[in-house]
């Protein structure tokens, strides 16, 4: 396997992960708009999924609570568009390097 195809696969990867947890994460904002919903294992798999990082977010910026109203979804979406941009740019801007001619 050549370097840009790696890097191309990596980038895939990296990629589908981001896209699959902003998925996961929006998931659990709809349920916590549902109010109470009996604890299953899909419930406590996507709150054991999500929860660290609803916690980190929490602790760093206490103010995404405003009003009863948790903004930390739209601080963490934002954040995974962010990194996933950068990431595939970076890694598709390395993987260009080493394609022959340019």
């Amino acid at each position: 396997m050549t370097a840009p195809s790696f890097l191309g696969v990596l980038a895939q990867v990296i990629h589908t992960v981001i896209q699959a947890y902003i998925i996961i994460i929006i998931i659990r904002s709809v349920i916590s708009w549902m109010g109470y919903i009996p604890p299953n294992l899909f419930i406590r798999l996507i709150y054991k999924i999500t929860d660290p990082v609803f916690r980190f977010i929490h602790r760093v910026f206490p103010f995404t609570i405003s009003g009863g109203i948790d903004f930390s979804p739209i601080v963490i979406l934002l954040a995974l568009y962010l990194v996933d941009h950068l990431a595939m740019r970076l890694i598709y801007g390395y993987a260009q390097q080493f394609i022959p001619g340019r």
